[in-house]
């Protein structure tokens, strides 16, 4: 969809403890093979710190660094992979009241690593349709430090898991860009990918696969890797060549492309190849350094480019993610102004 008055006006991160490849296979951690093929040197660990309170930093940033006072806020979109809190509780509810806002709207969106940009595209129908939404407040907030979770395995050998927090503070007057196209879709053949062959209901039994035991079940008898690689890989570039439609753009008018932190042959030959475009253009040399922090990536990117001016003035940028069910979305941004905390 073409997307007009929709601007971001500041971002906020949170980011701690940095943790080197190097260091987790001295521990046992990871099979130093692994690391020499995937590229990534590091992820960030924010030890007991909750995934909660991540968000809140990120959030407390964001307000500080935009011109928009917080009782402009109308709404507030939460999103999250990993735990969040007891079974029952609200995020978004204790974010809000840690942040000290009142009369806000919120809801809570679970997309997986696609989760900040399924807030952006809710928050845009917010500002563009009946609600006529003035400033919404985006957050998410991850902590991987549990039992249930492997980081560095978990998820397979092309992502190490990071945590951190981040916040997109969107106004519908001014900002330092301007979003100008999102496309969003589901392609639901990949489902069961994901979700594997366990319960759907409650029974006192649980499914004890991780997600990397989950793929590879589906792959052995469902669907090969290269069938779903290449199913996915089609979707993907479709729904990004339906975001630069609506932006009018070419591939080649992109001065970054911003995936979610993963293996760098990944980015390579399912994304940049596919566009044309050399790896300089993707921002891989940050992100294989950051950690893969769910649906924080693209924004977390957002913030290193537009800081150390890797980015400015009429640079256009695509921001791509994806999760589970297989959700793709795409996002064009035009950076329109180096905001003050830009170095």
């Amino acid at each position: 969809m073409r997307v007009e008055n929709v601007h971001i006006s500041s971002l906020g991160v949170t980011l701690h403890e940095w943790a080197s490849v190097e260091q987790a296979v001295a521990e046992g951690r990871v099979d130093p093979e692994v690391t020499a093929a995937n590229g990534l040197t590091g992820t960030h660990v924010s030890g007991d710190v909750p995934a909660m309170d991540l968000a809140v930093s990120a959030a407390t940033a964001a307000l500080e660094r935009s011109k928009l006072e917080p009782d402009e806020i109308t709404s507030h979109i939460h999103s999250a992979v990993h735990y969040q809190g007891p079974v029952g509780s609200y995020p978004p509810g204790y974010i809000l009241r840690e942040l000290g806002l009142d009369g806000v709207s919120a809801l809570y969106l679970q997309q997986g690593c696609n989760g900040m940009l399924g807030s952006l595209e809710v928050a845009i129908g917010q500002m563009t349709g009946a609600a006529r939404s003035e400033a919404v407040l985006l957050t998410t907030g991850e902590n991987f430090s549990s039992p249930e979770v492997d980081r560095w395995t978990g998820y397979g050998q092309s992502y190490f898991l990071g945590d951190g927090g981040a916040a997109v503070l969107l106004s519908a007057e001014e900002g330092f860009a301007e979003v100008r196209s999102l496309h969003a879709g589901v392609l639901p053949a990949l489902e069961k990918w994901h979700r594997g062959d366990g319960p759907l209901l409650l029974r006192g039994e649980t499914d004890a696969m991780d997600m990397q035991e989950r793929t590879a079940r589906f792959n052995e008898t469902e669907m090969t890797v290269s069938e779903t690689l290449e199913k996915l890989s089609i979707f993907d570039l479709d729904v990004i060549h339906r975001a630069l439609v609506d932006a009018d753009l070419n591939a080649a008018d992109l001065a970054k492309v911003v995936p979610i932190n993963m293996d760098g042959r990944m980015i390579e030959y399912s994304l940049m190849l596919p566009l044309s475009l050399p790896m300089s253009r993707s921002s891989w040399d940050f992100g294989k350094g950051v950690g893969h922090v769910g649906g924080a990536d693209v924004f977390i990117t957002l913030g290193h480019l537009v800081r150390t001016r890797e980015v400015g003035p009429g640079d256009h940028v695509l921001l791509v993610s994806q999760g589970p069910g297989w959700i793709c979305t795409a996002c064009v941004v035009t950076i329109t102004d180096l905001p003050a905390w830009a170095v």
